[in-house]
């Protein structure tokens, strides 16, 4: 093999696992496993899981494109008002849309500059977090958010183990909330839960 190929980037992006989670009493949503896997030297960390709901798509392709306005953006999957969460067919149809979606963003390389996208796929910060940290108006930076995320977020190899700190550790989410980075994230299976946002599936 010459150097050349031994160098080669490569980020896989799978977007699977929909989830239902319930909103209020009356109100659920569809939520999405994101997982990265990356050599690529653009990303602070090489694997990521995350979990992004559909209006966090919306928002993440507004901000890209309010920032690359020469680019056409690819589309995200078509907000219907026929979309049924318990349809097996819409959900899935909807999670490919996502998967090519980002598939598509994550080969242009002025896109993969935004920091947004990374804070996007690489932590569980909402939308406004993100363009606080974005625009310096938090106490962390970006690659901050991302490791501190990751440190919270150790599923592989020992879910378990996690699960069990988790309970002991119960005082100790208040202490990561006044980080600014939010709630430890604890919950997350894959890390994966939900960022609490509302309406939209």
């Amino acid at each position: 093999m010459t150097p050349k190929h031994e160098k080669q980037e490569f980020v896989t992006v799978l977007v699977r696992d929909p989830r239902t989670q319930k909103e209020d009493s009356w109100h659920s949503y569809i939520d999405y496993e994101i997982f990265i896997h990356t050599n690529s030297m653009c990303f602070t960390r090489k694997t990521s899981c995350v979990r992004r709901r559909f209006r966090e798509f919306v928002w993440l392709r507004q901000r890209l494109q309010s920032n690359a306005v020469l680019i056409q953006l690819p589309e995200l999957p078509s907000k219907t008002p026929f979309f049924n969460m318990n349809n097996p067919h819409h959900v899935d149809h909807r999670r490919q849309g996502l998967q090519e979606f980002l598939e598509k963003i994550l080969q242009d390389t002025l896109l993969l500059s935004d920091s947004r996208l990374h804070l996007f796929l690489q932590t569980q910060l909402s939308p406004e977090d993100m363009e606080a940290c974005v625009s310096g108006q938090t106490k962390y930076s970006v690659a901050d958010a991302i490791h501190k995320f990751a440190s919270l977020n150790r599923r592989f190899p020992i879910e378990d183990e996690k699960k069990k700190k988790g309970k002991n550790d119960a005082d100790s989410d208040s202490e990561s909330s006044s980080s600014g980075l939010g709630p430890s994230d604890e919950s997350i299976s894959c890390g994966c839960k939900a960022s609490p946002a509302s309406e939209e599936s």
